[in-house]
């Protein structure tokens, strides 16, 4: 038998998982990790009111989600002050970036994003047979101004750019990204990831200006509203952009129970200002931690803290094995310069009192 007839691009493909999940971690190892810190979810997780959502809706999973999603857009869309047209919902960012390259990206389409940013964008540009063309980070950042450069000498019609920063932590001005926005030249688009707006301290969001053509936002209940699990992302964006969605999204890839869950977190407002001060004060105690072992904490407008090691990659990456072979489970940046850097996400008081008490050990063992 000769097997499938796979097309030409996917026989040039690996096959690969961009993260190593803490699960499969565990399953190689025998052992659960006793703390959880390396996937920036929210240990803290949803509100009590879309918990009881998501029960309440169980039973009704004999029905398919709604497949226009009306009421969580309609929500999203009051929430923001605009129309629902101007919102799709999907099955996580990351699922709307599958989609967004789907309608972008072809054999050999230019698309530019950063050395070491988000892999998973990069993972579906690759499967439509887009070709990457990443500019380094500038610092512990990425660099608007080259991305912005990069764009225009191709002609890019697809850009990426996060604002908070993952894996580092960092982030550029409202005026700054309201600048990359407007230089994107006509016939492109900026990919605008905010998945860890939530967490800023700062207004470092422009407004929402759904005329504009030059940029798709994409945001979660993943990270604030402690719902990764359920995989609700949605992007915000021209009408046209949103509706075009509609040509090949899956209409049927949200559940009843995730669609209720997060209908129910956006309304919890105070819930999530109560999730933001916790992860404020847990990064806090991260960045003490790290100072108390003579390594640099970096500054973070997410839910999880950046620690320079103070050596290479190598190094760094000892300290995640060793962190790991302790049942700390964290990652760690996988480009040069940043990978001397190790990623802890924020966690409970428990959680953070094993860091604080392995960490050190792990980096002895290290040298």
């Amino acid at each position: 038998m000769s097997g499938p007839r796979y097309t030409p691009l996917v026989k040039t493909l690996p096959s690969t998982v961009p993260f190593v999940g803490p699960e499969t971690q565990e399953r190689n190892r025998g052992s659960l990790f006793r703390a959880r810190l390396g996937a920036n979810e929210s240990v803290f997780g949803p509100s009590p009111n879309a918990i009881e959502a998501m029960a309440n809706a169980a039973s009704e999973t004999w029905m398919y989600g709604d497949p226009e999603n009306h009421y969580l857009k309609e929500a999203l869309a009051k929430h923001y002050n605009i129309a629902p047209e101007n919102i799709v919902v999907g099955e996580g960012i990351d699922g709307l970036f599958g989609y967004l390259a789907r309608m972008l990206v072809e054999n050999g389409t230019p698309v530019v994003t950063s050395l070491g940013a988000y892999p998973t964008f990069n993972f579906h540009v690759s499967g439509y047979g887009g070709e990457l063309h990443m500019v380094p980070f500038k610092g512990d950042g990425e660099d608007p101004a080259a991305l912005l450069s990069k764009t225009k000498e191709l002609n890019a019609p697809l850009t990426y750019f996060s604002n908070p920063n993952n894996p580092m932590g960092s982030w550029h001005s409202k005026e700054t990204v309201q600048e990359l926005i407007d230089g994107i030249p006509d016939g492109g688009l900026l990919c605008l990831d905010e998945a860890y707006i939530e967490f800023a301290q700062e207004d470092i969001a422009p407004d929402i200006d759904v005329t504009n053509e030059r940029v798709i936002r994409f945001r979660t209940f993943s990270k604030g509203y402690g719902m990764a699990g359920a995989r609700v992302g949605y992007g915000i964006a021209s009408a046209e952009l949103i509706t075009a969605f509609n040509k090949i999204r899956n209409h049927f890839g949200m559940t009843r129970i995730s669609q209720a869950g997060a209908l129910a977190a956006l309304a919890d407002q105070d819930y999530l200002q109560k999730v933001k001060e916790t992860v404020w004060n847990s990064c806090a105690t991260i960045a003490s931690i790290a100072r108390d072992n003579d390594l640099t904490p970096l500054p973070t407008a997410t839910n999880f803290v950046t620690i320079d090691c103070g050596k290479d990659g190598d190094y760094a990456k000892r300290v995640v094995a060793e962190l790991v072979a302790r049942d700390v489970f964290v990652r760690m940046p996988f480009v040069e310069p940043q990978n001397r850097c190790i990623r802890v996400s924020a966690g409970t008081e428990k959680d953070l009192a094993i860091f604080a008490e392995e960490l050190p050990k792990a980096l002895k063992a290290a040298l």
